[in-house]
This record gives structure tokens, C-alpha cells and sequence, in this order.
């Protein structure tokens, strides 16, 4: 009589078993994702920009190697160096520039050695700035000690922000060598990584769709570079043209250097306006001819923001609004790490759901019997 009861009993203990089993193996493998991404997410940010970099350039590595006998390393090796020294190059020489105009005015101020000249009158007739600028700029000639006492306080903040930038900024760049050092690993084993990535999309998407969606990651990816690339170069060009029109000397050199800010994706206006100050400052330039400069400046500094949903996702399996709003949301939430992966999310999860979408068993059984969808008058 008891048998049925005991029998219960005996299958509820089996599932509770095999239950607690499942609860402490997915434990124990939440526990050590936890453990690998507590130990990796220090080099996540650095890892993924390689990724990108790899991906991006991964085309020109092929074409280098191809070129020297098909030595995959040595193609990596020719590129870093490249890159490394057009990138780093002219970041130290701008750096060690600014500290040693920093450091002559610290010790111009100090010593009292430091001569500011009188203020133009033209700089009184500015708009809405105008009359503040050349009080404060008169005082700076009269008597620039007490001008420094009293502004003391600010003068310390802004000390210490500006130490700041300067730390973040050497901080991305030395982040970003070591990335493409990283990234000229992976173009050097580039073969054996897009199998085992394609790998990873066959898992996840089945093996129908895990090329297609390799592919489509990668040229979203390369779309975007190339976007970010393509916009630097114009930006700098329509401001190398500005700065010739202007007749500002060193034009070539701050086009340059407006291009290396673009590919790093710093604003431009860091380099037009200390130029657009020079042209006020330098008394050369009517107020006319310096307002028309100083729009040209400004609205090429800004250029970006125009071109950008312009030119990104081209050459891409998805369309054009959705790499748009992938990349613009991506930007807007993680900065420009995040237009990469906001963009290829987003074309990943269209293509998804749109195959979903497209794979309707009513449909297809409305097909297989000859039907069609009947459309109510």
C-alpha cells in the first residue's frame, strides 16, 4: 500500500538532486565567469580596441604581406612601427612644446620677468566680451603680479584640471600603442582568429548564419573606421584650406595636427582655437576679416558632427539608419569605443530580428499550399 507513496518519494529526492547538481554546477560557473572578467576587465577597453584596429587594417596587412612573400609578422611588425610613429611622434613634440611654454610662463610670473603687451583698442570693441577682455588684458600689462594674486584661487583650479587632461590624455595614448602592438598580433595570426571567430558565430547563430554575421560584423566595423578616418582627413583639409585663406603661418603643420586630433578622435577645435586667438591677439586682421576667419575655423573644428551620420556605414549589410543610431547611441553612452560596438549591435540585432520576421511558418505554409494572403475590401 505503501509503494506508490515510496515511489514518489524516491523520484522527488532523485529531482532534487539532479536539481541541487544543476544549481551548484551553474553556480559554480557563474562564479568563475565572474572570476575571468575580474581579472580580464582591466584590459577589456585596451582588447577591444585592438580588435577593432585588427579588423580595420587587417586588409592593408594582407596586401603588405602579399607584397613581401607572404611574411604575416613582419607585415604586423612594418605597421606598428608606422603607426606608432605617426601617431606618437607628433603627440610627444607637441606635449614637450606645451610644457616648455608652460614652464617659461610659470617662471616669467614667478621672476616678474614677464612682459604682456598693452591691448589694442580694436580688442575693446569685440562683441559682448569685448570691454572684459581688454580690462583684464590692461591690467596683465600694468601690473601683472597683483593681476595673478587676486585671479589665485582660479588660477590654481584651472592648474589642476589642466594636469588632469593632460594625465587622461597621456593615459589613452599610451593605451592606444599598446592596442595596436596587441592589434599586430592578432593581423599576424589573422587567419586562424577570423576561423575561430566564425566558429563563435556558429555556435551562437547556428551554421547557416554564423559567415554571414562574421562578415557583417567586420564590415560594420571597417565601415566605421573608415568613416572616422575619411571625416579626419577632410576636417583637416577644409581647416588647412581655412588656415592658407587666412594666411596663418604654419598652416601645413596645424593641418597635420588637426588630422592626428581627428584619428584620435579629439575634438579639432583644440588646435583652431588658440589660432583663432592668435588672429584676434596679433592686431593684423580687421574685425571683419577676423570674424570671417573665426566662423571658418569654428565650423570646420566642428565639421565632424555633420559628416559623421553622413559617411557612417557605408559598404554595409544593414541599413544606413540603423548603423547610424548604433553608432551615434554607442558614442553617446560609452564615447567612441561605444560607436563601434553600439553600430555593430544594432546591425547584428536587425539582421536577427528580420530574419525572424522573415521566417513566419504561416507564411511559409501559405506558400507551400499556393495561397495567397486575401486583402479585405
Amino acid at each position: 500500500m505503501n509503494a506508490p507513496y515510496e515511489t514518489d518519494r524516491e523520484l522527488e529526492r532523485r529531482v532534487a538532486a539532479r536539481l541541487l547538481d544543476v544549481f551548484i554546477r551553474a553556480g559554480l560557473v557563474l562564479a568563475l565567469v565572474l572570476l575571468c572578467y575580474h581579472f580580464f576587465s582591466p584590459f577589456l577597453t585596451m582588447m577591444l580596441w585592438a580588435l577593432i584596429l585588427a579588423i580595420t587594417i587587417y586588409p592593408l596587412h594582407q596586401m603588405l604581406a602579399g607584397r613581401i612573400g607572404g611574411k604575416q609578422g613582419l607585415a604586423s611588425t612594418l605597421i606598428v612601427l608606422v603607426a606608432i610613429a605617426v601617431i606618437v611622434t607628433p603627440t610627444i613634440m607637441l606635449a614637450s612644446q606645451f610644457g616648455d611654454s608652460v614652464h617659461e610662463l610659470v617662471k616669467g610670473v614667478r621672476d616678474n620677468t614677464l612682459e604682456v603687451p598693452a591691448p589694442s583698442e580694436k580688442v575693446a570693441a569685440w562683441p559682448v566680451v569685448g570691454k572684459k577682455v581688454h580690462a583684464i588684458w590692461s591690467q596683465a600689462h600694468d601690473d601683472l603680479p597683483a593681476l595673478v594674486k587676486s585671479m589665485q584661487p582660479k588660477i590654481g583650479e584651472l592648474a589642476t584640471k589642466a594636469l588632469g587632461i593632460v594625465a587622461g590624455l597621456g593615459g589613452s595614448l599610451l593605451m592606444f600603442v599598446l592596442a595596436f602592438i596587441v592589434a599586430g598580433i592578432m593581423m599576424a595570426y589573422g587567419e586562424s582568429g577570423a576561423q575561430a571567430m566564425q566558429a563563435i558565430f556558429e555556435r551562437v547563430f547556428g551554421l547557416a548564419r554564423g559567415k554571414e554575421f562574421t562578415n557583417l560584423s567586420s564590415a560594420t566595423v571597417r565601415a566605421v573606421a573608415s568613416g572616422v578616418i575619411g571625416i579626419a582627413c577632410i576636417q583637416a583639409l577644409l581647416i588647412g584650406v581655412s588656415l592658407m585663406i587666412a594666411s596663418v603661418p604654419f598652416a601645413g603643420l596645424l593641418a597635420v595636427i588637426v588630422l592626428v586630433l581627428g584619428v584620435a578622435q579629439l575634438p579639432a577645435l583644440l588646435a583652431t582655437l588658440p589660432v583663432i586667438g592668435w588672429i584676434w591677439a596679433s592686431g593684423d586682421y580687421a574685425t571683419v576679416p577676423a570674424a570671417a576667419y573665426s566662423v571658418l575655423l569654428v565650423v570646420g573644428g566642428m565639421a565632424d558632427n555633420v559628416l559623421k551620420p553622413i559617411m557612417l556605414g557605408r559598404g554595409v549589410d544593414a541599413p544606413m539608419p540603423v548603423i547610424l543610431i548604433g553608432a551615434l547611441g554607442g558614442m553617446a553612452t560609452s564615447g567612441i569605443l561605444g560607436m563601434f560596438s553600439g553600430a555593430t549591435a544594432l546591425a547584428l540585432g536587425y539582421q536577427i530580428f528580420m530574419r525572424w520576421v522573415d521566417d513566419n511558418p504561416e507564411r511559409a505554409r501559405q506558400q507551400a499550399a499556393g495561397d495567397s494572403p486575401s486583402v479585405a475590401a
